[in-house]
């Protein structure tokens, strides 16, 4: 390295550390010129104020300059785009925030910002995170290093249940790096929500189960005992027997229909089927139904095939279960109207309608629910499982269609299935 050289180091050192002095006392270093000119003008010769004025400037440079606080993270430093951390952190689709040592939040990543609004760089957690366990969980991790996790539930804009986990991370090179905590949320409401589902659903099939299998084994021990040499009693209670096994074997049934559906519920089914001859045979099957409750059943098709891409046995539950509802819970009409309309290309739409009392309001969002029942005593009185509709809704979003209810009391309801 030629002297020259150092020369030009020597003097990019000396600016760069005399430009922070410069900029630290560049109010008073101006007032002191100020000062030396208004000496100047009223007769105090030049010469003797120069010497003055350089001793106060050297003082004033030789001062220690304010510490300036460390860089921040370089996550938030940088703009969005020029930090490869930055489109890692928001490709992420979990919320993530970037905490700093000193309890404030510096960057968050899009998830974060959609979850949970936007946060100012530099913002103080708590003032952001109004969780105790969160923030005591992070203050564990920054005061240990160690990683943490709690469980957390979310009321606002809705419930929602996260693992909150809080983890520390080294950033930079060896010589500067930093420490930042990672706080990251995953969302587990799905799941939370599939097991309250699956509780809710063993304990309703446990309770349909129990009632009939309570009334078998009263008529057993009747049976054995006070009615063992009374021939009407016993044909009475075998009838009755045999209305409750039926009644168990039909909800097994569906039990391991919905089971054989959730199963395959992924696939699409790639056979194409005529809408038109499924539903006339769906009519005929369920005449002797309609006759006996007195309800006639209309079928209004078009001449020209309707093909949609479906299972043909499971879109004839679909249609028995439609149709057969409307017969038992809409008999007082004493019609059911069924209509199919061709869209373009494989689209169609299937309407059932019946007459009848209709569905309160408040019931039509939740009538697709395993057990799920407006009237209990009705729906039993008819031989209902409850599972019918749980059925029908399984079997559409599996073909990609859709179940619409429209219901008024007493006018009756329409469902409306859409392909």
């Amino acid at each position: 390295m030629s002297h020259e050289d150092v020369v030009l180091d020597d003097a990019k050192v000396f600016w760069r550390t005399l430009l922070p002095k410069l900029k630290a006392e560049r109010w008073v270093l101006g007032l002191s010129v100020l000062i030396a000119i208004l000496a100047t003008l009223a007769g105090i010769h030049i010469l003797a104020v120069l010497p003055f004025w350089i001793v106060l400037a050297a003082a004033l440079l030789n001062r220690s300059v304010p510490s300036v606080p460390p860089a921040p993270v370089r996550v938030v430093a940088a703009e969005k785009g020029s930090d490869p951390l930055v489109p890692a952190l928001n490709a992420l689709d979990m919320p993530v925030l970037v905490v700093a040592a000193d309890e404030t939040v510096v960057f968050q990543n899009s998830a974060a910002e959609k979850a949970f609004g936007m946060i100012p760089p530099n913002s103080d957690l708590s003032a952001r995170v109004r969780s105790p366990g969160i923030l005591d969980m992070v203050r564990e991790t920054i005061a240990t290093g160690k990683i943490n996790q709690i469980e957390h539930t979310e009321r606002l804009p809705s419930d929602a249940v996260y693992v909150v986990r809080v983890a520390p991370a080294e950033i930079g090179t060896d010589a500067s790096s930093r420490r930042i905590f990672l706080l990251t949320y995953r969302d587990i409401s799905q799941a939370r929500r599939i097991d309250r589902m699956r509780s809710d659903f063993v304990a309703n099939a446990s309770h349909e189960l129990r009632t009939p299998l309570a009334s078998l084994r009263g008529f057993i021990e009747t049976l054995q005992g006070p009615a063992r040499n009374d021939p009407k009693a016993q044909e009475k209670f075998f009838v009755i027997m045999h209305e409750q096994v039926t009644r168990m074997s039909r909800l097994v049934d569906d039990l391991l229909s919905l089971s054989r559906l959730e199963l395959k519920s992924h696939l699409a089914p790639e056979d194409m089927v005529d809408l038109a001859p499924l539903l006339g045979h769906v009519r005929d099957s369920l005449l002797p139904l309609a006759t006996e409750l007195d309800v006639a059943i209309s079928l209004d098709v078009p001449d020209a095939p309707v093909f949609v891409r479906g299972d043909r046995d499971e879109l004839i539950e679909v249609f028995e279960n439609l149709i057969e509802n409307g017969c038992k819970y809409g008999q007082e009409g004493k019609k059911v109207e069924v209509r199919l309309v061709a869209g373009e290309g494989e689209q169609a739409e299937v309407t059932v309608t019946d007459h009848g009392p209709g569905i309160p309001a408040e019931h039509v969002p939740r009538i697709t629910e395993r057990f799920y029942r407006v009237n209990v005593e009705a729906s039993r009185s008819k031989k209902g499982t409850g599972l019918g509709l749980a059925i029908v809704k399984h079997i559409l979003t599996r073909h990609r269609a859709r179940l619409l209810v429209h219901s008024e009391v007493g006018k009756g309801t329409i469902f409306t299935v859409r392909f």
